[in-house]
């Protein structure tokens, strides 16, 4: 009987040290791996001509704006074009005005100037963090004739976490199109 009793304590006694916490485990989340990317020239109806991703479909309209489409990635970089008409300064508040709209939901802009003297082309590369509408924008222009403002959506209610690997993907087309970028005269 004794024996019994020492069980009981001991299992009781294992039972008392080994409880702690449990938690649920979290919802994992799908791991995204996109191929490497292929790029190719573009450079159809628009003043303008850059590299874009093979995975992307790209529509034009006779507006000036671009699309650079994602399907995969649920994605769209918006190219807006417009002719610099003793206008730059509106155009620079404009773009400028719409990166600072996403303060509101951003954790942190970090502003990345591009200069590329030998092109004319010169502009400001924005990285939105967190769970903004858009994470990445950028302006280019030669400052007398071509104006470029873009930016990427995606068609999902923006938690940064889970679309971080498209998002990354994307900014390094964005980057790819950006330094590729050549006015047609």
């Amino acid at each position: 009987m004794k024996f019994y009793q020492y069980l009981f304590a001991f299992t009781g006694f294992l039972l008392l040290i080994s409880c702690n916490e449990t938690l649920p485990k979290p919802k994992g989340y799908l791991r995204l791996s996109y191929p490497n990317p292929k790029y190719v020239n573009y450079q159809k109806n628009s003043p303008l001509q850059f590299k874009v991703n093979t995975l992307a479909l790209i529509k034009e309209n006779n507006k000036g704006e671009i699309t650079v489409e994602y399907p995969d990635m649920k994605a769209t970089i918006f190219l807006n074009y417009r002719p610099v008409e003793n206008n730059l300064n509106n155009l620079l508040r404009d773009a400028q005005k719409l990166t600072y709209e996403h303060v509101i939901k951003a954790d942190d802009i970090i502003e990345q100037p591009y200069i590329n003297s030998e092109n004319k082309v010169f502009g400001m590369f924005y990285k939105i963090g967190g769970n903004a509408a858009s994470n990445s924008q950028f302006y280019l222009t030669d400052s007398t004739k071509h104006f470029l403002l873009g930016s990427v959506y995606f068609y999902a209610k923006p938690h940064f976490d889970s679309i971080l690997p498209a998002a990354h993907y994307i900014e390094e087309d964005m980057r790819v199109l950006i330094e590729s970028i050549r006015w047609k005269k």
